[in-house]
């Protein structure tokens, strides 16, 4: 007789802890990897000399959408929005910046609609994981719920600072030095502390009854 299996093939809260764990370095990652000195922006590590960079970016938007494809999330909603962000993860990186060089894009515009979709997206899941932990009314629960709060709002906000330069035709970027790399860490920072806040696994923010083992046993 066939041992009973006691955790699922595919854990939902493993996969939020690896895919927090995956947005919340990859800014340092791409960055600390690069030939060409200090990025522009994230996704100009595809473009970075030294390849280092580049296999970072590529494999870590690769790696979130396949976890995302495997995430369905409490509701059918949750589970088509997370088809569609890890379609757009992938679409990332494999659509190219032109980051200044219109002849690097393969198709205009499919590199920066991913992006909007995939953290449009990321900012309502902020908002599922907040209305959830606040249903349960208790103090760490609520403390998760403003944590996700503030989480989406970081997104937005990150993805408000790049739409406003693109629509000012570069005009903060070419005032802040580095604005969109900034804006886009801080999105995905926010994207990664959501995500781990919401595997359950970590002290403080959980109660014991709450918390899950960071390894589960077979």
């Amino acid at each position: 007789m066939e041992r009973q299996q006691l955790v699922p093939e595919i854990d939902n809260h493993t996969t939020k802890l690896i895919v927090g764990s995956i947005a919340l370095f990859l800014a340092v990652l791409t960055n600390v990897f690069s030939q060409s000195g200090a990025l522009p922006s994230i996704s100009a590590s595809y473009w970075d000399p030294g390849y280092w960079s580049r296999n970072i970016f590529v494999g870590c938007l690769f790696a979130i959408g396949a976890f995302l494809l495997s995430y369905n999330g409490h509701s059918p909603v949750q589970m088509v929005l997370s088809k569609i962000a890890a379609v757009a993860s992938i679409c990332v990186a494999m659509f190219p910046c032109s980051c200044g060089i219109p002849e690097r894009e393969i198709i205009a515009g499919i590199h920066y609609t991913a992006a909007a979709v995939m953290f449009a997206i990321l900012a309502v899941f902020c908002y599922f994981f907040y209305l959830r932990a606040k249903s349960k009314e208790t103090d760490k629960a609520l403390l998760r719920a403003r944590i996700y709060g503030l989480c989406g709002l970081i997104i937005l906000l990150g993805m408000a600072l790049m739409v406003a330069d693109k629509l000012l035709g570069g005009a903060l970027s070419a005032r802040f030095e580095r604005l969109t790399f900034f804006a886009e860490a801080l999105a995905l920072v926010a994207f990664g502390v959501a995500w781990l806040t919401a595997s359950r696994k970590l002290p403080i923010i959980t109660t014991n009854e709450d918390r899950l083992p960071m390894f589960p046993a077979s």
